[in-house]
């Protein structure tokens, strides 16, 4: 009867999904990457200081924000980053958090291997299954990760996954992706 037949139909596949925004998929174990079936890159990249003169200035920025940390201009380098993620929008469209308390000497320590990190990016975050399904969620008036950052991550993508990732470039949006129906549009992806 219909339970033999329901026995008999093979199981559905367990789907693992994996949201990542920018740094978050390079600090996600490669061992919880690698069970992915899809995987949403948002504002994210490979390699995120890019080679040659705009690379310099980064890691310049970068060095500069790492000693800021626990001294003087501490805050004034975290509000000054928050408002660059922000960007276009303002800071109120980003939920309360660090520009309005200091940071533990614990914070401070991973604001520091983060940044680090960050320097050290060189490809993509490992253990990213070549079969996922990827969709790239990209700010097109992102002012942290630089063009040729999310430029090097599509090309990456193309040569590692066996099917070409979807690509969304949001018009008028910062790094912070402060689009209020932007999971209602990822959901529908993934649907």
């Amino acid at each position: 009867p219909a339970c033999a037949e329901t026995r008999l139909q093979p199981p559905k596949p367990t789907r693992r999904v994996v949201i990542g925004h920018s740094l978050g998929p390079h600090l996600l174990e490669s061992s919880v990457l690698n069970q992915a079936t899809d995987v949403v890159l948002l504002a994210s990249f490979g390699r995120f200081v890019p080679e040659g003169p705009e690379g310099r200035a980064l890691r310049t920025g970068l060095k500069g924000m790492r000693k800021a940390i626990g001294g003087a201009g501490e805050s004034t380098m975290l509000r000054t980053f928050l408002q660059r993620a922000a960007q276009p929008a303002g800071l109120e469209g980003l939920p309360p958090g660090l520009e309005q308390q200091d940071l533990s000497q614990r914070s401070r320590e991973r604001l520091r291997a983060d940044l680090d990190r960050l320097i050290g990016t060189n490809g993509l975050p490992e253990g990213l299954p070549e079969t996922a399904r990827v969709l790239v969620v990209e700010a097109a008036e992102d002012a942290i990760v630089a063009p040729a950052a999310s430029r090097e991550l599509l090309q990456a993508l193309t040569r590692h996954l066996e099917q070409k990732p979807e690509h969304w470039q949001l018009s008028g949006v910062g790094h912070a992706l402060l689009v209020p129906d932007l999971l209602i549009g990822v959901q529908k992806w993934l649907d």
